[in-house]
């Protein structure tokens, strides 16, 4: 099951459903084989960048401001967008979504649409939607036909198909494009699926994308790509929809400069994408002689409200300080370029895949972002999908701190009840033993009695109840016999001390 960001259902409890996926032998081949090739390519090109953390910091700079002033780039984009020809519209929520972009393909005829790949699309349930008004979608990126053809699920932000392998995608080809032969080459897939889409490119005359980023200053869209598939969807049919969510939005063209750079390199480990689409309104002459940005809220102005940036900004003074002074907040998690990055390098995500998180943003950053879309009202199990490595934070492009944000989301699940109560009990149980040194040391001379049946060299073993189990894959040393403070007031505080 997969839950539409937004919708009031329950996400999958994560531990029930990455123990199903953890016995997928081959599943977890394909995840981790995938994921090693894009790191390594991610980090040669990285290697030989000499200005990377500065680009990584320019990056976050942006956003940050972006973000503090969402509202006046959101209105200059709208207006310059409009004044090159284009038509905004502005959806609150999913349905709206799909209700206006439904309503501007009924209202012009269209039954079909080719769309570029777009994660967007996949939170509004947008392909669900058209089909119930009999428009039919064609996803036409490699990886989202894939999954499409397979009734799938996407697994990755940048590769979505990325949990199936050449044998499983000959197969799925042959069934559903009625082929009797084909390869399993990547030169033989790609010929098919060339093959397939070719048609829907020059008859389907409307067309959905998404949008990398969009530039107030102009009033541009950005699309990159590395297939031309996003080119041909862009260019050839009469209409042109962009979904756009309200945070893609950068303040000037230049500031592509640096977006352009560290995209491309996090994401599939180019130097540069092949494709990189940039357009503003319409041309009487060539492409589209319709275009409408949709504009969508769908759960991130509550995000960017949130509570403890703005406690967090008062403390500080100005929400100027609070940025300049590196302070990371939950709403940080708008920053993100969808590369992928941090999912290639999780050690979580590369154990269960992208299916076990139950949303259609996987990974680390679908740990915080799901859950605060939902209004930490849903998918409460994601914020524990995490060992804190760090290694998320080391490689995003954008820096956000997700390991913090994490624990910030684990401290509003456990405020607001949602914690098992066994584990509220053991953590009100450390608190008030914690709270003073006596207790701490009495508590340490009953553990070390407790402890004696179960250590042997120095490590304890055999422990009872869950304790067995988080013994499977740690090793716990046993309470020394003498604790530092009972050292400390032997040996520094005796007799004339």
């Amino acid at each position: 099951m997969t839950v539409r960001v937004g919708e009031a259902a329950q996400a999958p409890d994560f531990p029930s459903a990455s123990h199903e996926l953890l016995q997928n032998a081959q599943l977890r081949r394909n995840v981790r084989r995938a994921t090693e090739v894009i790191r390594a390519k991610r980090n040669r090109v990285v290697a030989e960048t000499p200005d990377w953390e500065e680009l990584r910091e320019a990056a976050r700079q942006i956003k940050d401001h972006t973000l503090r002033h969402l509202d006046f780039y959101l209105e200059q984009f709208e207006e310059n967008c409009s004044r090159a020809g284009g038509q905004v519209h502005w959806a609150q929520d999913a349905d709206e979504a799909n209700r206006i972009i439904v309503e501007i393909l009924q209202e012009r005829g269209h039954k079909e649409v080719i769309k570029v790949k777009t994660m967007t699309s996949d939170e509004i349930g947008l392909n669900a939607a058209l089909e119930g008004e009999a428009i039919t979608p064609y996803e036409t990126d490699l990886a989202d036909l894939i999954v499409q053809l397979g009734n799938d699920r996407p697994s990755h932000i940048v590769v979505p198909a990325l949990h199936r392998n050449r044998n499983e995608i000959r197969q799925l080809f042959m069934e559903k494009m009625g082929l009797k032969e084909l390869g399993d080459r990547p030169e033989d897939l790609t010929a098919a699926a060339r093959a397939y889409l070719r048609d829907k490119f020059l008859r389907v005359e409307a067309a959905i994308s998404g949008a990398n980023f969009a530039v107030a200053e102009t009033g541009s869209v950005c699309v990159v790509e590395s297939e031309g598939n996003g080119r041909m969807c862009l260019s050839l049919p009469k209409l042109l929809i962009t979904l756009v969510g309200i945070e893609k939005i950068i303040p000037h063209f230049t500031d592509l400069e640096v977006f352009l750079q560290l995209l491309p390199r996090s994401a599939t480990g180019e130097r540069m994408n092949p494709y990189n689409s940039i357009w503003t309104g319409f041309s009487a002459s060539d492409g589209p002689q319709e275009f409408h940005v949709v504009l969508l809220d769908n759960g991130r102005t509550n995000v960017l409200a949130d509570a403890d940036a703005e406690s967090a900004g008062r403390a500080a003074g100005t929400a100027a300080a609070v940025m300049s002074a590196g302070v990371t907040s939950a709403k940080d998690t708008l920053d993100c370029i969808r590369c992928g990055a941090c999912l290639n390098v999780c050690p979580v995500y590369r154990q269960t895949g992208g299916h076990a998180y139950g949303s259609v943003y996987a990974g680390p950053i679908g740990a915080i972002l799901t859950p605060q879309l939902q209004s930490m009202q849903h998918s409460q199990s994601l914020p524990y999908a995490s060992s804190l490595c760090g290694a998320c934070y080391e490689v995003c492009p954008v820096k956000i701190n997700i390991p913090e944000i994490l624990i910030h989301l684990r401290s509003k699940i456990v405020e607001q009840g949602a914690a098992p109560l066994s584990e509220r009990w053991e953590m009100n149980a450390a608190a008030f033993t914690l709270a003073r040194s006596n207790r701490l040391a009495v508590a340490q001379k009953f553990a070390r009695v407790a402890q004696w049946p179960f250590e042997r060299d120095g490590f304890l073993h055999n422990l009872p109840g869950p304790f067995r189990a988080w013994l499977q894959s740690r090793d716990l040393p046993a309470l020394p016999k003498e604790s530092f403070r009972e050292w400390w007031a032997k040996t520094k505080r005796g007799p004339g001390k």
